[in-house]
């Protein structure tokens, strides 16, 4: 067993649910991705292998993955809500592209000193944070 499942299989234990084997597909799918994904996304990846795990079963695991701390909602692009697997992976923002949608991650070293500073002058302590900058790809400002 991996060690997001057994993390996974953990969390579900103190809430007094199981590891389903539809739960189990969708946390394994969700960590073999390693791009952004809407529910629909993850929804047309999981069909491909397993037509018996449902949107609706999708829709319910989201929020325990987040819960659990091994995902999160990154952003919102294109009316649709974004998220990534965190578990194991450095902090960083996204650069959106408000015309195609492409998502860039960038490290986040200098901007993360910054917000520290700032919430240290503020008596701030930060648990979590989210940036991310809309704007125009270099792909879509050459069709302009």
């Amino acid at each position: 067993m991996q060690e997001h499942e057994k993390i996974f299989e953990n969390f579900l234990k103190i809430k007094d649910l199981k590891l389903t084997k539809p739960r189990k597909i969708i946390l394994n799918t969700v960590f073999a991705t390693h791009e952004h994904f809407s529910v629909d996304e993850l929804y047309d990846q999981i069909r491909k292998k397993h037509k018996d795990v449902s949107r609706a079963t999708i829709y319910r695991t989201i929020p325990l993955l987040v819960e659990s701390d091994l995902i999160k909602q990154s952003l919102r692009c294109l009316a649709k809500d974004h998220y990534e697997h965190t578990y194991g992976h450095d902090r960083h923002f996204h650069l959106i592209c408000e015309k195609c949608g492409k998502i860039i991650e960038v490290e986040s070293k200098k901007a993360e000193n910054i917000l520290n500073k700032l919430a240290k002058i503020h008596n701030f302590d930060i648990k979590e944070y989210n940036v991310g900058a809309k704007g125009i790809c270099k792909n879509c400002r050459k069709k302009i």
